[in-house]
């Protein structure tokens, strides 16, 4: 469900995905990174899983331990095919008697329809809960704020553990620091209601809002992948640095779970994620799926890119695991190639029996510093 709530906000920009932004991109990254502004995120989908055997189900069927997830603990969990490729992803909460599942849009049906196919005699009961909850975004401090002010009173937050390396899971990224070390990131399930009365409140001026533009920016610059970006038919986690926060390596038996295995332990991921950072036209960046050349060979594509207010034109990109760390890239955008300058997240040698040496960071904000 597309809300419409906020069409009408002074320089409001909407589209089928929601509030692209408000009339300043940039402002808007800086005034979310900071806790002064929070995003609608109407990209997102809310389901709820009921019944008593919920967590224990979800336990087997997808990457995360589950059985035992506590009330008000956030995590997050992928679905893969037999193969071990992510089929779909999603955001964790439990109140004690509903599991909640935050989705990407755009993969709300597919999930759904695939959970519902696999509760055979279990006593489950997952539905599509968008009709009555919305997604808000923001730092911890400020959904906390949102949450206190919500007519309903709701307390379902989901907090972001990326790029943390939770229980069971293994970061691939050497850098130090790690770019999204400072990320602040939280969600709020609210209700209908209490959506309606956030546009109200900034319609009054009495709330600051931030579109998806400045969302997606800040995710990019953390490195931190997402389901409708990142994500085509044949992504391993393991290529995304998604073992971080999203598998356990050593619980049940799951779908999926050799494969992981043997990556990680007995070998590389075919390709890998990284982070580039985009010479020319600040207005003109990659579009998702633009090539990504080594020479005259193309070696990857674009997932996601954005005009960070700090780092400039940046993306996020999948390359060939062969591709040297030090080669110089090039991307296609509609004016022509740009150059492009690789920040290695997940190394070509990632497994658990790398031997990779620390990196320091490499952004426009430590050259200026």
């Amino acid at each position: 469900m597309i809300s419409n709530v906020f069409a009408g906000l002074t320089g409001a920009v909407v589209d089928d995905r929601g509030v692209r932004h408000l009339g300043n991109p940039l402002g808007e990254q800086r005034a979310l990174a900071s806790g002064s502004a929070v995003a609608p995120l109407g990209d997102r989908s809310v389901l709820a899983i009921e019944g008593e055997d919920r967590l224990s189900w979800l336990d087997s069927l997808t990457s995360q331990a589950l059985a035992d997830l506590a009330p008000g603990m956030s995590t997050e969990l992928l679905v893969l095919d037999p193969h071990g490729h992510v089929e779909h992803a999603a955001s964790v909460i439990d109140d004690g008697e509903t599991t909640w599942l935050i989705v990407d849009r755009d993969d709300a049906e597919g999930l759904l329809s695939w959970l519902r196919k696999m509760r055979f005699r279990l006593r489950v009961d997952p539905r599509d809960a968008d009709e009555e909850y919305a997604v808000v975004g923001g730092t911890s401090a400020a959904i906390r704020d949102v949450v206190a002010a919500a007519p309903s009173g709701t307390s379902l937050v989901w907090t972001d553990p990326w790029p943390g390396i939770t229980a069971g899971g293994y970061g691939y990224a050497l850098v130090e620091p790690h770019p999204g070390a400072q990320r602040d990131w939280a969600e709020a399930i609210i209700t209908r209601d209490d959506e309606r009365a956030i546009a109200a409140a900034a319609d009054a001026g009495d709330v600051a809002l931030a579109g998806l533009v400045a969302v997606d920016a800040l995710r990019v610059a953390a490195w931190r992948p997402r389901w409708s970006a990142e994500v085509d038919e044949r992504v391993l986690p393991h290529e995304l640095d998604w073992l971080r926060t999203a598998v356990h390596l050593s619980k049940g038996c799951y779908r999926g779970q050799e494969t992981v295995a043997k990556v990680h332990n007995l070998g590389h991921p075919p390709r890998r994620v990284v982070a580039l950072q985009l010479d020319g036209s600040d207005s003109v960046l990659p579009p998702r799926g633009a090539a990504v050349f080594a020479g005259d060979d193309a070696v990857g594509e674009i997932t996601s890119a954005a005009l960070h207010f700090e780092d400039g034109p940046i993306a996020l990109a999948v390359l060939r695991r062969s591709t040297p760390v030090d080669a110089e890239l090039t991307v296609d955008t509609d004016d022509g190639r740009i150059t492009a300058a690789q920040e290695v997240i997940v190394p070509p040698e990632a497994g658990a029996t790398a031997n990779v040496p620390r990196l320091t960071r490499l952004s426009r904000r430590a050259a200026a510093k």
